[in-house]
């Protein structure tokens, strides 16, 4: 059996590409990530984070990001959005796994990571939660479905309708501040979609203002009427 009959399809495509291309292009090297993908996500997830900042796509003729990872790279969308969210995560909260003396070390799935960014940026769980699901993910390299259980555990907590309202609404309200940022330098979007983005970030910090969100219960009371 030929090696080549051995390959996927979407090895094939990917290697009929940079055949074409200069060894030495990005364009290039994102396909030889892509190829590795399986061994090197943290490396794929490099080379389209700049894809995706640099709009790079653009100039090998892909109208969109998610067309280019879909037509070009084939991955899908949402894989493409978890690696460049989990690389971006690692940059900023890890950037000590990502140093070339450490890659060689292994690392933990891009879904588990993109778990963690989850966790933290939408506070879904406390300080002390995430430092947990942490070392479960990075020191102990637990598997995914051990890390995605421990996360619904601990966001299974027994809430009433309106502590579920609130816990919701501070999400959203995060992700849409995110989303506001990401649209400045998009200004043709911006122009569209940020007046409406900004009447649901006011409504949303309406609704968490301390007299709309639910009262604490008073310890000494609780003690007293016990």
């Amino acid at each position: 059996m030929s090696e080549s009959s051995q390959k996927t399809p979407a090895e094939q495509h990917i290697e009929a590409i940079m055949r074409e291309l200069d060894p030495d292009s990005e364009r290039y090297r994102v396909l030889k990530s892509a190829r590795r993908f399986k061994s090197s996500w943290v490396e794929l997830g490099e080379e389209l984070h700049k894809v995706s900042r640099q709009h790079l796509y653009r100039d090998w003729g892909y109208a969109c990001f998610e067309d280019y990872c879909s037509r070009e790279v084939r991955i899908k969308k949402a894989t493409a959005l978890k690696l460049t969210r989990a690389y971006n995560y690692l940059a900023r909260q890890e950037p000590q796994l990502l140093r070339d003396e450490t890659r060689l070390s292994v690392l933990p799935d891009y879904r588990t990571i993109d778990l963690l960014r989850q966790a933290q940026l939408e506070q879904q769980v406390t300080g002390e939660q995430y430092q947990t699901l942490r070392n479960s993910a990075l020191e102990q390299l637990r598997s995914r479905p051990t890390v995605l259980k421990q996360f619904r555990e601990m966001t299974a907590t027994k809430e009433n309708p309106r502590e579920q309202r609130v816990r919701h609404g501070k999400a959203a309200l995060s992700a849409v501040r995110r989303l506001l940022g990401s649209l400045e330098p998009l200004t043709d979007l911006a122009r569209v979609y940020a007046e409406p983005l900004r009447e649901l970030h006011d409504l949303l910090e309406r609704e968490l203002r301390p007299e709309n969100t639910p009262e604490q219960p008073n310890a000494d009371h609780n003690i007293a009427s016990q």
